[in-house]
This record gives structure tokens, C-alpha cells and sequence, in this order.
């Protein structure tokens, strides 16, 4: 099969056909331009209304995100929460955390969503070590994405969803491997394709997302 070319209208194409770009998508968006060279830590509406989907596929009623940003994803996950689901976001910044607040408050659904300051590695070791977690979004420090995926595996139940971003680093795990953020960044991707807990997809999506679910117990390997 021949890989899809990546050209700027067929981009646009694909958005135009991944739902309606309406306020929930588009207000956290232009708040997010402010950031200047950050924004491209924030996701895209494609993967945006994926994570809702994926949310509202999986049933899930407790998920948790490490890596909040200004919020979007935090929002697009919650859009797909019922309306007694709660969502925990992990981010260190006081700034981007006011920001997010208000994005999801003019949207209604910042009581689904709990977030927390601190590093995020600290968070995770301070919950309750009980497998409850049906969704997790890891899309922080890349650094980092090993310590947290593996304190979010245990706490994930058989069958939960660990949703992992930026896996490509923008192409650079192929076109630059002895970077250091590349080769930080497929070590940890090999450590997830190996890993016997999960069954693992990494989609091209954005720029990548790995979609690690974890086996049931009569699972085989």
C-alpha cells in the first residue's frame, strides 16, 4: 500500500471531515496562538475530536492527562466523559492552567475536570496505586514519557487506554535517530511496542500517537 502524501490540502481536507470546528474546538485554539513557538504543543482538531471519540468508545468515566497545556485536549476528553465523569490534567504551569479553566468553564464542563499543579511524575506516585483509570493522555515532557507511562500502566484496568502523542517528534525518530530527543524518544517507543502488558498501535495521527491498551488477563501474549 502506497503511504497517503502529506501535502497542506489534503490536511485540510481531512479536517474539514473530522467533525465541526464549533466553539469548544476553536476557542482554546486561539488562546493557544498566544503562545507563539509553544503552540506546537497543542494538538490538533483531528486528533481533538479522535480523543473524543476514543473517550466515548471506551465507555470511560475516569481518566487522567499528563500534559495540560491551555486546556484543549483536557476538553476534548471531557466533551466524551458522561456527565458524572471526572478527569484528572497534570501540568506545572500556573499560567497555562488559568488559561485552561476558562476554556473548559464557557464550555460547562469544568466540573468534570480536576486539575492538578505539580510535577507530574509526583501526582501519579501520590494516587491510589488501585487499577480505576479507563483513559490516559500523555502528551507532556518528553524526558519524561517513560516514568509516567509506567505509573500509569498499573493504574489503567484490563482493557484501559493509554493515549500517547508526538511518538514522531516531527519525523526527526527517522530522519535524525542520534538526536537526543530522538533516540529518548525510540527507546521509549520501543519500550512500549515490547512491553507485555499492552497491545500497542502507533497511528499517524498528528504528529504520531501511540494507542497502548492494556491486556485483559486472559489476554495471550
Amino acid at each position: 500500500m502506497r503511504p497517503i502524501p502529506t501535502i497542506d490540502a489534503l490536511h485540510d481536507y481531512v479536517l474539514d471531515h473530522s467533525g465541526p470546528v464549533d466553539g469548544a474546538h476553536r476557542n482554546p485554539n486561539r488562546h493557544t496562538s498566544a503562545a507563539g513557538e509553544r503552540t506546537q504543543s497543542q494538538i490538533g482538531h483531528d486528533q481533538g475530536t479522535f480523543l473524543t471519540m476514543l473517550t466515548q468508545l471506551m465507555n470511560a468515566e475516569r481518566a487522567i492527562e499528563i500534559g495540560t497545556f491551555t486546556g484543549y485536549s483536557a476538553l476534548c476528553i471531557a466533551r466524551g466523559l458522561p456527565a458524572n465523569g471526572r478527569l484528572i490534567t497534570c501540568d506545572v504551569s500556573h499560567e497555562w492552567s488559568e488559561t485552561a479553566g476558562q476554556a473548559w468553564s464557557r464550555e460547562g464542563l469544568s466540573g468534570r475536570i480536576e486539575p492538578r499543579l505539580g510535577p507530574a511524575v509526583e501526582t501519579l506516585r501520590a494516587l491510589p496505586a488501585d487499577p480505576v483509570y479507563d483513559l490516559a493522555f500523555l502528551g507532556a515532557d518528553k524526558p519524561g514519557y517513560l516514568d509516567y507511562y509506567e505509573e500509569l500502566v498499573p493504574r489503567l484496568r484490563a482493557g484501559g487506554l493509554i493515549v500517547i502523542d508526538e511518538v514522531l517528534l516531527a519525523g526527526t525518530v527517522v530522519t535524525d535517530p542520534d538526536a537526543e530527543a530522538a533516540r529518548t524518544m525510540r527507546e521509549f517507543n520501543a519500550h512500549v511496542c515490547a512491553d507485555k502488558r499492552v497491545d500497542a498501535v502507533m497511528l499517524s495521527i498528528g504528529d504520531g500517537v501511540t494507542l497502548a491498551r492494556k491486556r485483559l488477563a486472559d489476554d495471550t501474549a
